[in-house]
């Protein structure tokens, strides 16, 4: 096992490049089938988003837009029950067909936090897309209405995950060893 060290801790592998790339084109393929016909526009949560983002863009032909926001709760391994609104959205809403996309939904608090927000902007229809779901993690009443993997309330990185910023760049999703 390709045991590699980010700061103080130590990640094995859990997820392959491969099997990320599969999950994504079903994901594109699902989404393209819903989507026909029309214009959604995705909502892209920064930081860890960006890649998973950036490859289901390219998987879709339903005309779709994108922006960016960055919320983010986790200081290095915990959440920090905060969520903290970095960059705001920018894009009207109303009467769209407006799609979340997430790295990974864990206790749920950020999306609780933020949902409300884009109810009230009165979008026509309002799903959620994570790659990532850790539902022995769930706090929040939080559906994930296009997912990729279900995976275990442990510590992960990589693939726009991050340990305190870093890691983000890998290919794979690592998860941590504990002792």
């Amino acid at each position: 096992m390709n045991t590699i060290t980010v700061k103080d801790k130590s990640f094995v592998p859990y997820l392959t490049a491969a099997q990320i790339d599969e999950q994504i084109k079903r994901l594109g393929k699902e989404i393209n089938r819903d989507y026909a016909g029309r214009q959604p526009l995705f909502i892209s949560i920064l930081n860890g988003s960006f890649m998973f983002a950036s490859d289901l863009f390219k998987e879709l032909d339903c005309n779709p837009e994108i922006c960016f926001i960055k919320l983010a709760s986790y200081k290095g391994t915990r959440s920090t029950g905060n969520v903290i609104t970095s960059i705001g959205l920018d894009e009207s809403l109303r009467g769209r067909d407006v799609l979340i996309l997430e790295d990974i939904v864990d206790t749920g608090k950020t999306l609780n936090e933020f949902l409300p927000q884009l109810h009230d902007q009165q979008p026509a229809s309002l799903k959620i897309v994570s790659l990532l779901h850790k539902p022995d993690a769930l706090v929040y009443p939080i559906t994930v209405d296009y997912l990729g993997f279900k995976v275990p309330n442990k510590f992960l990185l990589g693939y726009g995950l991050d340990y305190d910023g870093l890691a983000r760049n890998l290919r794979e999703i690592y998860k941590l060893v504990e002792d």
